[in-house]
């Protein structure tokens, strides 16, 4: 059987003096989606929506990517003044992207913005900054306290019964942790399967589609050393 391919969103750098614009991508996406026997297909932002037919039409499945923040204009809120950097060709790409998808039942996989970017477009809001609107103590951006990517950070309580406790094997998971932002209220006919100890939600998934699963914190980065981590795209990729 001809292996599957993915496709992979991308983030965008807007250029400085000495530096030429680039659309690019962590290679521990890349990384994990071929230890998980998937072929990898980066989709960059598109000036042109109408390409995202053409992608989507030799893809198995769509991987949503980590990211800047998505623009609270979608979910009719305004900026709040710790709202980080935000990317407008980035969003309408993407919006793009998992609007067609999910109309099609393709496979879709979601980390960190894209997770928060599902929730967006399936009609939810975010909290715009968790400091600021959510305060709490556990640091979900562990930049801050100088941990590296590919370490733990904190565990997350998965719902017994859902698909990610399936997936995983068990209903608690260390996880990694760089996000401000986090989900506040949850889309219609999405079904919340994990929360950090603080409550911060970290997964859904949903009946509705033939796969549709999203975490909020980075699997990609702890999937080489973690086997819970490492099943989460084994499963996507099994799924297309």
């Amino acid at each position: 059987m001809p292996q599957k391919l993915v496709g992979i969103t991308c983030s965008t750098t807007a250029g400085t003096a000495t530096e030429v614009p680039r659309q690019f991508i962590n290679r521990a996406y890349v990384r994990a989606i071929e230890q998980a026997g998937g072929v990898p297909i980066l989709i960059p932002n598109l000036a042109d929506n109408s390409m995202v037919e053409r992608y989507l039409s030799v893809l198995d499945g769509l991987m949503l990517s980590g990211g800047v923040d998505v623009a609270p204009d979608y979910y009719d809120e305004a900026p709040h003044p710790a709202l980080g950097e935000i990317d407008s060709l980035r969003d309408g790409t993407e919006m793009a992207l998992a609007k067609r998808a999910l109309e099609s039942d393709m496979p879709v996989f979601a980390i960190c913005r894209g997770f928060q970017l599902l929730n967006v477009l399936l009609g939810g809001t975010l909290y715009q900054d968790i400091p600021a609107q959510k305060p709490s103590d556990i640091y979900h951006r562990q930049s801050d306290i100088n941990l590296a990517r590919p370490e733990f950070c904190h565990s997350v309580s998965i719902h017994k019964g859902s698909r990610l406790a399936e997936i995983v094997g068990s209903c608690e998971m260390m996880t990694n942790s760089f996000h401000h932002q986090a989900l506040k209220d949850v889309a219609p006919g999405l079904t919340v399967t994990a929360h950090a100890p603080d409550g911060v939600i970290e997964a859904f998934e949903s009946p509705d589609y033939r796969y549709l699963v999203a975490v909020q914190f980075h699997p990609e980065e702890t999937a080489v050393h973690d086997d819970k981590s490492h099943r989460l795209f084994t499963a996507f990729v099994n799924a297309l």
